[in-house]
């Protein structure tokens, strides 16, 4: 589960004040030119799904970790439960996934206890955790959207949030919304898949692919990839992702990290396919291919190239975030907006 959310760092507070400014002059722009606005709203309900999700898998890691034994863990109505019968057993796995006593008392605690009786423990996400989490997912999808727009060169656009759960565009210029609702009408899907090493990519599009693989294309190169349909981990066991620097190297990347349920899966996938190429797949497109070089154990990965600058690892880690999202984004509210002055409704 997710600590509190620590004040706003000045990288967050500077893309903060740009996104003030930006909306400022999209409002401008669409008073004297008309355009559309559009309001999203992210899937509360998957979000919830999702964080008592990952907290099951959480819970069942530290039981299997520790050699704690343990009966019928299990979602059930909005939370999980599982049966302890040694009360220092219990202790031990609250202790791990329970914040501390300070941010309990202070009502920042992301889990809530429930005792039962007779070992029975309940475990709850808090009103104050899931709100975190609703804000990182608000913020997620503001990203998404600005690179799925600039990727489209609709580039005047402001995308603010509106409320706790809701997303505000302004697309000055635009008159036709539904052009934009449509690209976030279905949810991105991310996966990673194994690359077929059997024959090339150019021989499979000379003939036919082998059964069970496939040509996908590289976004940005358009360059071939002959792999596996069978997911070998999905990308919703991706809780996160962002740009950074190999400590190595120095070269810019962008860093994934998986939750308990992707760190066993991956862990295996790794394990069983040393030296083997896999893709991480976006929507049927190849976002990067590589080399297993080892077993990776410890729950994350990373995507490098040789030419990777910051704005690509940037955009990389936008991506994968864009695919990992729960749920989708629906419209609440569209509407074309005509200039000021002009006769017509808005």
């Amino acid at each position: 589960m997710s600590a509190p959310r620590a004040p706003a760092s000045d990288d967050a507070q500077a893309v903060d004040r740009m996104r003030a400014a930006i909306a400022v002059n999209a409002g401008k722009l669409l008073e004297t030119q008309g355009g559309s606005r559009v309001v999203f709203k992210v899937d509360g309900a998957a979000l919830h799904e999702a964080v008592v999700t990952e907290l099951r898998d959480d819970l069942y890691k530290i039981l299997r970790e520790g050699r704690i034994p343990f009966a019928g863990l299990a979602m059930r109505d909005g939370g999980v439960e599982v049966r302890i019968t040694e009360p220092k057993d219990r202790q031990r796995v609250l202790s791990k996934l329970v914040p501390s006593t300070e941010a309990a008392q202070s009502g920042e605690a992301a889990i809530a206890v429930a005792d039962g009786g007779d070992g029975l423990t309940r475990l709850t996400p808090t009103d104050s955790g899931f709100s975190e989490r609703l804000h990182r997912l608000v913020r997620q999808s503001i990203e998404m959207i600005e690179q799925r727009l600039r990727s489209t060169d609709i580039g005047q656009a402001s995308v603010q949030p509106d409320g706790s759960d809701r997303i505000r565009v302004l697309l000055p210029g635009i008159s036709d919304p539904g052009r934009v609702s449509a690209m976030f009408a279905k949810q991105a899907r991310l996966a990673l898949r194994l690359v077929d090493e059997s024959m090339t990519a150019t021989k499979a599009m000379e003939g036919s692919p082998p059964e069970g693989s496939e040509v996908l294309t590289d976004f940005k190169t358009k360059a071939p990839y002959l792999v596996l349909k069978e997911t070998a981990v999905e990308g919703n066991d991706i809780t996160d992702a962002a740009p950074g620097f190999d400590p190595a190297t120095h070269q810019p990347i962008a860093s994934f990290r998986f939750n308990a349920h992707g760190t066993r899966r991956f862990a295996q996938v790794t394990q069983d396919n040393v030296s083997k190429p896999f893709a991480i797949v976006l929507d049927d497109q190849v976002l990067s291919v590589s080399v297993i070089r080892e077993p990776i154990l410890g729950g994350s990965g990373v995507i490098s190239s040789g030419n990777f600058t910051l704005e690509d690892a940037n955009t990389m880690a936008m991506m994968l975030r864009s695919g990992t999202l729960p749920g989708r984004l629906s419209v609440v509210e569209q509407q074309v907006v005509e200039p000021a002055g002009n006769s017509g409704k808005q």
